[in-house]
């Protein structure tokens, strides 16, 4: 082929592309991107898919309301998929798994059964969709993206930061009364039906990084250790705005929890748990509160509530004992199993009852299975890495299991994030940590008190 001939050809082949171009505007613009920002996807799968779970965790887009119109944690979502798709294609056949993931297998089938069998179909595969399918499939990311722990170590700074930026707004809101429930009770997003519109839903979201904060303030330089136990202090501020007696006591337990790692007297902790809780009591002012405070005699109407709504889920798992009443369907079936009707349903306030209502008996025992599961992962994590620098990381794994145990007793989380993305966690940081330190090796020392 000639000189000319080839300009011609590279003329003829420009002229085409461009044609082509100005028809399929769209495609064109959409595969440039890709070709461009596909790369960047996939060495970064596991930042994005921590982003993505932190936007839908912490609902950064609802507490920032300017951020809703960029539709964030879609487009997260979509990228976090495609990265675990390539990482899946480009791993197959290498990727561990751990008998964790069978348990919550076998725990998210009996919830798809649940759906199956609900009373409210519609409602039961309305939130299964939506929101647990997600939440499972995020599960897999965590476990299977991070391919070295420098990784993982990113999690707990922008854990810290998103939770301090709640627990920020929630303080601005409460000293400017903005969204206050019964007058005291601090909300987030209340009047665009945020789910940190909730009091016990807002005290709940921060409890996760409570732990995370706890474990950190005991380890890293001065400077770290300062700035953590600034952020925990923020953070237990905002938890307390809440007035929130689910979540005072998981700060109590994660207190007491923390006293027992690091302390070889058995009656320190206790005493430390004991003060702790009467403190945050004391300074949470829940006396003041309308419901369940002191200006209530006896069992308050709140405790009472309670009562009657696990009496409701317990009759649930008796009228329907192998898959309750379906996912998300208790608050619309109170009115006919509750004791006590005052004229609107309520919330289950109970991530235990949640499940036994929901699921009934054989799912909830399939969930204790899953909680077993991910305390026997997280206690061996913490013996292989004490003394390692990611001592601190394993401990606030375990800080959010017995936070989320204790907490989980009063407030709903049976089917959202925060059990979830710790039983991720904790695959990923035994996957990553497995033969690198054993019970008998000597890991690197950090400065530890």
């Amino acid at each position: 082929m000639t000189e000319q001939q080839r300009h011609i050809l590279a003329a003829l082949s420009a002229t085409t592309l461009i044609g082509v171009g100005y028809y399929l505007q769209g495609i064109l613009a959409l595969a440039l991107c890709m070709l461009f920002v596909l790369p960047m996807l996939i060495r970064n799968a596991y930042l994005i898919c921590v982003w993505f779970i932190f936007f839908s965790y912490f609902r950064l887009h609802e507490a920032i309301p300017v951020l809703m119109a960029f539709k964030i944690p879609q487009l997260l979502a979509l990228a976090s998929l495609a990265g675990l798709v390539w990482q899946l294609w480009m791993m197959r056949g290498q990727l561990a798994w751990h008998r964790v993931h069978t348990l919550l297998c076998i725990f998210s089938f009996w919830v798809f059964v649940s759906c199956l069998m609900a009373s409210n179909k519609g409602m039961a595969f309305g939130s299964f969709n939506s929101t647990y399918i997600k939440i499972v499939l995020m599960v897999f990311a965590i476990s299977w993206l991070p391919t070295h722990l420098n990784q993982l170590r990113l999690f707990p700074p922008g854990l810290l930061m998103c939770g301090v930026l709640i627990a920020g707004i929630a303080l601005y809101n409460k000293a400017n009364g903005i969204g206050l429930v019964e007058g005291t009770r601090v909300t987030i997003g209340r009047n665009i039906g945020s789910m940190l519109g909730d009091p016990n839903d807002l005290a709940l979201v921060l409890q996760f990084p409570v732990s995370f904060a706890l474990a950190y303030c005991f380890s890293g330089s001065k400077f770290r250790r300062v700035l953590t136990i600034a952020c925990f202090v923020t953070l237990v501020f905002g938890v307390l705005a809440t007035q929130s007696r689910g979540g005072l006591l998981g700060i109590a337990a994660g207190v007491f929890t923390m006293t027992l790692l690091r302390s070889k007297n058995l009656v320190l902790p206790g005493i430390m748990g004991v003060c702790s809780l009467a403190v945050l009591v004391l300074a949470a002012g829940i006396s003041d509160r309308s419901s369940g405070g002191a200006a209530e005699g006896g069992v308050d109407e709140s405790a009472m509530g309670r009562v009657y709504a696990w009496v409701a889920a317990f009759r649930m798992a008796v009228s329907n004992p192998f898959t309750g009443v379906g996912l998300n369907n208790f608050y619309v079936n109170y009115y006919f199993y509750s004791p006590h009707w005052d004229g609107k349903n309520h919330a289950v306030h109970s991530t235990w009852f949640q499940i036994l209502g929901e699921t009934g008996f054989f799912g909830l025992a399939l969930f204790l299975l899953l909680i077993v599961g991910a305390f026997m992962s997280s206690y061996q994590l913490l013996r292989r890495l004490r003394g390692h620098d990611l001592q601190p990381f394993a401990e606030g794994l375990w800080l959010g299991l017995i936070s989320f145990c204790v907490g989980g007793t009063f407030l709903t989380q049976g089917f959202t994030w925060p059990l979830y993305i710790l039983i991720g966690l904790l695959i990923a940081l035994n996957r990553l940590t497995q033969g690198e330190t054993d019970d008998h090796s000597h890991p690197k020392k950090t400065s530890l008190p």
